[in-house]
C-alpha cells in the first residue's frame, strides 16, 4: 500500500475518532448509531494510523505531500 494521507489529514482523522469514542463511551450517543459510531471511528483510526485510505484510491485523492 502507498500512502495516500498527510499528517494533517491523519490528525483531523484521529481527533474526530477520539470525540466519537468519547460519545459513545461516556453515554452521550447509544444504540445503533452508536454502535455506527464507534464503527466508523475505529475505521477512522485504523486509516490513520496506516496512512492510507482506500477511498481515496478509488476517488484518486492524496493528501501525502511528495518528497523530491
Amino acid at each position: 500500500m502507498k500512502k495516500n494521507m498527510g499528517s494533517a489529514d491523519r490528525i483531523i482523522r484521529t481527533i474526530i475518532a477520539l470525540i466519537a469514542a468519547y460519545l459513545y463511551f461516556g453515554g452521550i450517543v447509544t444504540g445503533t448509531l452508536g454502535i455506527v459510531l464507534v464503527v466508523v471511528a475505529a475505521v477512522f483510526l485504523l486509516t490513520s494510523l496506516v496512512s492510507f485510505c482506500p477511498l481515496y484510491s478509488i476517488v484518486g485523492l492524496n493528501t501525502c505531500s511528495v518528497k523530491k
